[in-house]
Formats: C-alpha cells, sequence, structure tokens
C-alpha cells in the first residue's frame, strides 16, 4: 500500500487510538473533531468502568473478551488506571436475571477473580433485597490522563488534530476514483484514499449523501449523575445486577463518583435504521432535550429517582451530594438489546469501501478494533 494517507472524523478515545495506531505504523494522519478539545463526549461522559467481564453474565463471549482486554489497557495505558477503590457485585434477591450462585457459577467459567465480600462490605446492604455480596477485580480509568497521553503523543508522531472542524460530507475525490474527499463547514477539505469515521453517535450522519442509515444503532439520551459519596462508600465502588438497577463509582477524572441507574439514567431511546428514513442527527436531538428545559441538565436530571431506589439496597446513598448531571447520548447496535453483549461494529461504506465506520461498546473495545484495522490494511487484504 503506497499511499498511507487517513482521516480519522471524531477525536474521541477510538479516533484517536485509531489515529496513534496509524502513525506508528508511518501513515500521514488528519483527526477532524467539531469539539473545541478531544475525547470530552462518550470517553468522558461514562461510568468509567474498565470491564473485566463481571458486567456480562447473559454475554459469555463479550466477558472473554473484556477478560482479554483489560490487561492490555493496563499495560498500555497505566497512568489512566485506577485501582484505588474495592469494586463490590451485589446480587438483588428479586427481579433479578441472575442468581448469586449462577453469577459465582459463570465468574468461575470466564476465569474472572470473584470471593465473597468482607463482612463490613456486606454491612452496607439491606440483606432484605440483597442476596449476596462479592469482591471483584475490576478498575476504573482516567478519562484525563487517557487525553493526557494522547495530546503527548500525536504531535510526536506528526498527527494533525483540527479541532472545531464540523464534517459536513465525504465523497470521491475527483482526482482519484479511489480516493476520498472529506468537506467541512468552513469550507475545508481533506483527501485520502482512506476514512475512519469514529463519531460513535454521529455514525449514520458522516457520509452526506442523505437517505435511510446504513447501520442499524439504537441512540439512548442517557445521564450520569455525579455525586460526593458518604464516608461509607468513599473507596469503594457497588454495582447492583443484573436487572433494573444500580451502579456508583468512582469517576477518578473528577474526583467524585458517578451514579447510574438502568431504569433512570436513559431518558429517551430511538432506532435508527433503513427503516426509519433520514433522521436528525442524534447530537442535535441531545441539545434540544436540555434545551427544552427551562433549567437545561439540572432540570431534565432524574438524579432523585436514582438516589431513592438505590438507597433501599444501600441505605447510605442517601446521604451523596450531587454535584452535577452529565448528559450524552448512548449508542448501541440493535441487535445488542436482548444478551448485553458489546460488540464492535466495523462497518465499510456500499458505496464508499475506503470508507469505515467503527465504534465500540466498551472502552477495551479499542484492542479488537486494532485487530481487524491491521487485517483490512495488511498487503494482502483486498480493498
Amino acid at each position: 500500500m503506497a499511499d498511507k494517507r487517513a482521516v480519522v472524523i471524531g477525536g474521541g478515545f477510538f479516533g484517536c487510538a485509531t489515529a496513534i495506531h496509524l502513525a506508528q505504523k508511518g501513515w500521514r494522519v488528519d483527526v477532524l473533531e467539531q469539539g473545541d478539545q478531544l475525547m470530552q463526549r462518550a470517553s468522558y461522559v461514562n461510568q468509567a468502568r474498565l470491564h473485566n467481564g463481571y458486567h456480562y453474565p447473559r454475554s459469555f463471549q463479550t466477558a472473554i473478551r473484556s477478560r482479554a482486554n483489560m490487561p492490555q489497557f493496563c499495560e498500555l495505558y497505566p497512568q489512566a488506571v485506577f485501582t484505588e477503590f474495592r469494586p463490590l457485585y451485589a446480587i438483588a434477591r428479586f427481579d433479578s436475571k441472575v442468581s448469586a450462585r449462577g453469577f459465582a457459577h459463570f465468574c468461575k467459567a470466564s476465569g474472572i477473580p470473584l470471593q465473597r465480600a468482607t463482612p463490613e462490605d456486606r454491612s452496607l446492604f439491606d440483606h432484605r433485597l440483597v442476596e449476596e455480596v462479592f469482591e471483584a477485580v475490576e478498575p476504573a480509568f482516567d478519562s484525563t490522563a487517557l487525553l493526557a497521553q494522547a495530546l503527548k503523543v500525536m504531535p510526536a508522531l506528526g498527527v494533525r488534530v483540527h479541532l472545531q472542524t464540523r464534517v459536513t460530507g465525504v465523497a470521491h475525490a475527483a482526482a482519484t476514483a479511489q480516493g476520498l474527499e472529506v468537506s467541512t463547514q468552513d469550507g475545508g477539505r481533506f483527501s485520502a484514499p482512506w476514512v475512519f469515521n469514529c463519531t460513535y453517535a454521529a455514525l449514520n450522519h458522516v457520509s452526506g449523501r442523505g437517505g435511510p442509515p446504513q447501520m442499524s444503532l439504537q441512540h439512548k439520551i442517557s445521564e450520569v449523575l455525579l455525586v460526593q459519596p458518604p464516608p461509607e462508600l468513599k473507596g469503594r465502588g457497588i454495582t447492583l445486577m443484573d436487572g433494573d438497577f444500580f451502579s456508583i463509582m468512582p469517576f477518578p477524572a473528577r474526583g467524585l463518583h458517578s451514579l447510574t441507574h438502568v431504569r433512570h439514567t436513559h431518558h429517551v431511546s430511538w432506532v435508527e435504521n433503513s427503516q426509519s428514513g433520514q433522521p436528525v442527527n442524534p447530537l442535535r436531538q441531545l441539545e434540544d432535550y436540555l434545551a427544552g428545559h427551562p433549567q437545561g441538565a439540572m432540570g431534565r436530571s432524574r438524579g432523585p429517582w436514582m438516589i431513592r431506589d438505590a438507597q433501599r439496597f444501600v441505605p447510605s446513598i442517601q446521604n451523596v451530594k450531587v454535584v452535577e448531571p452529565l448528559f450524552d447520548v448512548k449508542t448501541l447496535m440493535t441487535k445488542t438489546a436482548v444478551d448485553d453483549a458489546r460488540p464492535i461494529l466495523f462497518h465499510r461504506d456500499a458505496a464508499m469501501p475506503n470508507l469505515i465506520s467503527i465504534m465500540g461498546g466498551k472502552i477495551d473495545n479499542i484492542f479488537d478494533v486494532l485487530t481487524y484495522l491491521d487485517k483490512l490494511l495488511s498487503p494482502r487484504s483486498p480493498s
């Protein structure tokens, strides 16, 4: 492959990691990000959980991939790995999709370390509603440390980052039938043989051709509530699973905890697919949703409902102090709704095969993405 040039659209973690990976192999890469800073959307607004498989008793494959990828992440991004807490997984007595015994068997079969929590940790829970509590091995990650590493590495590799650059379309370049040209709102043009669309929620809104979406995606306007934990919960992370329950996890980027709830975190949900026509960009949907309340994000927050339900299982949660809600669009492939799997999306555009859309459901999916990328760009691989 003689012409090793690429444009990466989207400056989140997956976009930056893709650009770095290509640049390390001698590629000239431009990263186009519509915001004024990298990694400020989905890479930042999440649970900051570095999955070790516990979360996926209904998707053995996802659990195994998480178990395999987590050590790679810790080795490659050690400064972003946060371990200064005890992760606790609890199983509800009622309305759970997994029993304590079933969860323990799943972890054993997956090779995931698990032990019964200490009496001190177990005393945090109301055991009329909680069957069992386990101590896990599962770090969090600091998105600000990931950003700092990217900002250090990309210039050294010659990756050119273009902030506040909104892409309006991708088309075949006039000069060559194989090249692609990315146009931007300010009249810019970026040409390269390959374009990688890493825009996450906006994956269906890059090509500029109009018409129905090529990829079937489910979008959810989602809230992560940042809180100051009470003393009993400092140094701990709690996940109650597997059902309409909650997690309260360290959020290292702010020195706070995040509170999320399966029933209350997701405010609005909709599907983009070939039957939905030409939908509105999900990021515009988010802006309109927040602007529709006179108090903005705080007015839209479902924090009180999250706290009220979670404190039934862990009474001390009633003493959290709300700092602020964070909102963004969470995007999944529609086929994962039943088993909660988190495979990667690696999609070649029908009209422009060198336009590749990439999405990972979890941050550690990046290693699977890079494996696919290397196979695609191998000299022996047809392009």
